[in-house]
């Protein structure tokens, strides 16, 4: 997460990230537009906050830093002053700290790299989840540890009334952390918005709690691989469309439900054995109707190959810019690549906003006004809603 007030610096910081890391989901946001971080921000799902001196001048980028380095269990963070403190960064000690002016960038990912080292080095609860023994739920037998990041852990397990195969998705609880209990009702509302949502092309929930000093969510278990592994194998045009209906079909329930989903890509579009697909991580969801104190105007959020316009600018989003990912991944599942490349995540989300709008093959050539309805870089020029994508192929 990036948190600076001047939109120049927030750029040059991903630019910095995402050329050594071209993967990496970041949050931009601006404490002048978006308002300041509340007291009870504990950073929770954030690998490491990149924090610049800039909050505007009711609020001192020291202050802000002190605020977070005393908080328990608040992941690590790397401080950027304008100018000589007289040491008071140097104080509080931060993780690490650089000049914002002149940042040299083979520092800057060496000092990252370590800093994001030692953090998964130094915590018994996240090295639990990285490689050490799998965790106890009750009522589930794990039988493996299908993925882990420094925050959670994946694994495949059998549901012990039923002998059913699901995934657990972890979080581990530091006991008496008011912080970690914050973090649990984050970690649990990612998913309460689709919870009941009971729709065939929308990943089955089972079951959300806690058990000892877990939380858990437990989640149907997908075994035909992703979106993205069909896009690098190759997909024919009709099964490209009936992949696009069901995803389609899938925003469509969620959007119904006020719900956004924000980080549409092939690797969040998961395979039945039987062919249907199944949207999946709603890691970055919000309720369109909510107000977020951590959300909002000035912050990005989601992967730059596949963000709208607005999104990848921090403007304001709607089930619209779904609509817009929807588009992109259509093109990728006609061609096998990107419309939208370039060396950085900021070239990227340049080229979204100010390329035309990619032309198809001349094969698909039929497709090229859906495509140029669900591209559209303003909103209102596009399909409207994901039932209109529906109707439009039917």
């Amino acid at each position: 997460m990036i948190i600076d007030e001047q939109a120049a610096f927030r750029s040059l910081l991903m630019h910095h990230v995402t050329t050594h890391w071209p993967d990496a989901v970041i949050s931009a946001y601006d404490p002048t537009a978006a308002g300041h971080l509340p007291d009870e921000f504990s950073g929770a799902g954030n690998d490491v906050i990149l924090l610049g001196d800039r909050h505007g001048e009711d609020r001192d980028g020291i202050d802000v830093l002190r605020r977070f380095i005393k908080k328990k269990g608040f992941p690590p963070v790397v401080y950027f002053a304008s100018d000589d403190d007289g040491g008071a960064v140097g104080k509080l000690m931060p993780d690490a700290q650089f000049r914002r002016d002149g940042i040299d960038h083979a520092a800057f990912v060496r000092t990252l790299a370590d800093v994001l080292r030692a953090a998964t080095a130094g915590s018994p609860s996240l090295n639990d989840l990285r490689t050490g023994t799998p965790p106890t739920i009750k009522r589930y037998r794990i039988n493996r540890k299908l993925s882990a990041t420094e925050h959670s852990g994946v694994y495949l397990a059998e549901r012990e009334s039923d002998s059913k195969w699901l995934v657990l998705k972890l979080l581990r609880q530091m006991a008496d952390d008011r912080e970690s209990q914050d973090a649990f009702d984050r970690f649990l509302s990612e998913y309460e918005a689709i919870a009941d949502i009971r729709h065939p092309n929308i990943v089955g929930i089972f079951d959300l709690g806690i058990s000892d000093d877990h939380a858990y969510i437990a989640m149907e278990y997908l075994d035909g691989g992703d979106l993205r592994y069909r896009i690098n194998s190759g997909i024919d045009e009709n099964k490209a469309l009936d992949y696009l209906r069901q995803v389609a079909d899938a925003l469509s329930a969620i959007h119904s439900e006020g719900v956004l989903h924000r980080d549409l890509k092939p690797a969040n579009v998961m395979l039945r054995a039987d062919g249907s697909i199944a949207l999946i991580d709603f890691g970055l969801a919000k309720r369109a109707v909510l107000a977020s104190s951590v959300s909002g105007k000035g912050e990005i959020f989601g992967t730059p190959f596949y963000m709208s316009p607005e999104q990848g600018h921090g403007s304001n989003v709607d089930s619209r810019s779904d609509i817009y990912s929807l588009g992109i991944i259509f093109f990728e599942m006609l061609t096998g690549y990107k419309p939208f490349q370039a060396d950085t995540a900021m070239g990227v989300i340049y080229k979204h906003a100010q390329t035309p709008i990619p032309q198809l093959p001349a094969r698909y050539a039929r497709h090229q006004p859906l495509l140029e309805r669900l591209l559209a870089k303003v909103p209102r020029d596009r399909l409207q809603t994901a039932d209109e994508v529906g109707r439009w192929l039917r």
